[in-house]
Formats: C-alpha cells, structure tokens, sequence
C-alpha cells in the first residue's frame, strides 16, 4: 500500500516473517526516473524517535537530493509501524526490521539491489552498525552519533541499584501485567525545558534531549521517547558491538561530535571505529558539536553530509 506526497512516498511494508508490519517514507531522487535502477540508503530513528524526525528530513532528505534513494523506516512497536505492545524497545527486533527493509527494497524495479547502504542516527546507529553484521546486502555502513544501547543501559542500571535488580524489577512488572495491571509506559524525558531548570539538569545530552523532543525544534506525533518498561529486558544483555572484529567488514563511516555527553555517543564512536573488521574506514569528530548538533543541527548535519555522500558513492 502506497500514498505518495510529492517525492515522498509512504509505503507499509509486509513482514511476513514477524507479526506486524512496518511503515516507511521513501524520499526519491531529485529527478527520479522509474526506467533507471538507483543505489539506495536505509536510515534508521533514534530510540524514542520516529520517520519523520532526523532520520527522515535531514538524512535521508539529504541523501536524496544527493541522487540516491533514501528509506525512513519506523521501528516495529513505534511510531506508525505495526506492532504489540505499544513503545516495546527490543534490540534483536528492532535489528530483524533492517532486513524487513531490504526485502522491500529489492522487489523495487528502480533500486539497484547491488548498491545499498545503511545510516542510523544515536541508536538507530548503534543497530545500524550490528544489523550490518548479518544483513550482507547492505555494502555500507554509516553511524551519526551512534550510542550502543546495551552498553548504556547496562550503565544505567549499574547506577540505579544495580543490573540484576534492574531486571528482577522487570520480571515483577511482566507477572503485574500477566495478572491484569495497567501496563508501565515511562517518558524517559522531562516534558519541557523549564522542567530542566527545575530538576537542575546539565549534561548536555540531557538538555538538548529536551529540546529536541519537547520543543517545536523536532517534536512529531510519533517522536514520543516512551518506553514500555516491562519489554526492556533483552536490551540490558545485548550489545551492539559483538562480534565487530570479525563481522563488521563493510565500508564504514563514523561521525561523533566532541561534546561529551551522558548517552556516550564519542567513546561508542571511537570504540566501534578501532573495532570494526573493516578495511576502508572513516572517522570525522566534529569539534565544539554536541549529540543533538548532529540530529539537526544545520552546521553539523552538512559537515557530516559533506563527507558522507563522497563516502557512500566510493564505496556503493
């Protein structure tokens, strides 16, 4: 099913593999032409964001002005894709719906099978980079300020009474909702600015999280950073990382900027970058650039783009 706006086409993507479909914005190259056959960019959201925020009108914006076909797809359980329970955060799931993706893509007659690539944005980096591990069609990879999720959830539990009493937490809300309590549904974000003031937060990531979400800057319908707490479980023993060394071979680029925030989005980008099996590689640290610059930031965005799109047609 299709419902096209301008260059964009909405498109809902069959899973017949799991249990609930996905929606997806296709942005098509300037001057599209049906007859020709394009390479084309799967982007991926960040945790608790949605299609329709920098995955979608910067980056894949971007990317097809550039000349490629781009794909925003939201997550299964999240924004308009299908999926229950609502807000569930599961990283082996989120990673399967990379090939839900592919396998659409390549029925496609004007997409160039043999030439497409992967760019995810905080998390949907993070699973960018561990989706590309299994799913050999993708022939790139590209990580904006990508934050391995695992790794920081495991952190926060380790601050807030430890991993194995974060996990007998959730165990008891699981047998709550088995027996019939309301489900928890946590917005993991002060709902505004002034609430930031208020709680004397500071840390930037934090702040401009805020200001991201909560704010005209970057709101959307689906962009709601809820979490249902009751599915967090596999996240706390997955890592995006694993298997890197051996694994990750493809062509890779990273971009972090060098404020340093609490989501860890530097060391995850340094780590994954000494790490990955890849032979060609690239590194670009932007300076005096927090996570959120690189979400929208017009500066840092076109940094970023300046140098990812001469990467991805060297190397699609």
């Amino acid at each position: 099913m299709t419902e096209k706006t301008g260059t964009i086409t909405t498109v809902t993507i069959e899973n017949e593999n799991m249990m609930w479909d996905l929606s997806a914005d296709i942005h098509f190259p300037t001057d599209f032409d049906e007859t020709k056959a394009y390479p084309a960019i799967v982007t991926a959201h960040p945790i608790g964001s949605c299609k329709e925020q920098c995955s979608g009108n910067v980056y894949a914006q971007a990317l097809a002005e550039a000349g490629y076909l781009a794909i925003a797809f939201d997550a299964g359980f999240q924004g308009a894709s299908g999926g229950r329970p609502r807000f569930k955060e599961d990283p082996n799931l989120r990673v399967a719906d990379f090939s839900s993706v592919v396998d659409h893509l390549v029925t496609l007659d004007y997409v160039d099978a043999d030439r497409i690539a992967v760019l995810g944005v905080c998390g949907g980096g993070g699973y960018a980079l561990n989706a590309a591990m299994l799913e050999r069609r993708f022939k790139a990879v590209v990580s904006i300020t990508g934050v391995n999720y695992g790794r920081m959830m495991r952190e926060t539990a380790a601050e807030n009474g430890g991993l194995t009493a974060a996990l007998e937490a959730i165990a008891a809300q699981r047998t709550a909702e088995a027996r019939g309590a309301e489900p928890s549904i946590d917005d993991l974000l002060p709902p505004s600015p002034d609430a930031v003031k208020e709680l004397g937060l500071t840390d930037p990531d934090l702040v401009e999280a805020v200001d991201y979400y909560k704010t005209d800057r970057g709101a959307a319908p689906h962009g709601c950073t809820s979490f249902n707490f009751a599915t967090l479980g596999p996240a706390h023993v997955w890592d995006a990382f694993a298997h890197a060394e051996t694994l990750l071979t493809q062509p890779l680029f990273v971009a972090i900027g060098d404020k340093v925030g609490a989501f860890g989005a530097y060391r995850d980008g340094m780590e994954i970058y000494h790490r990955a099996a890849s032979t060609t590689k690239e590194l670009l640290v932007l300076p005096d650039t927090t996570h959120y610059d690189l979400y929208d930031g017009p500066e840092a965005s076109a940094k970023a783009l300046e140098r990812i799109i001469p990467f991805l047609g060297a190397n699609l």
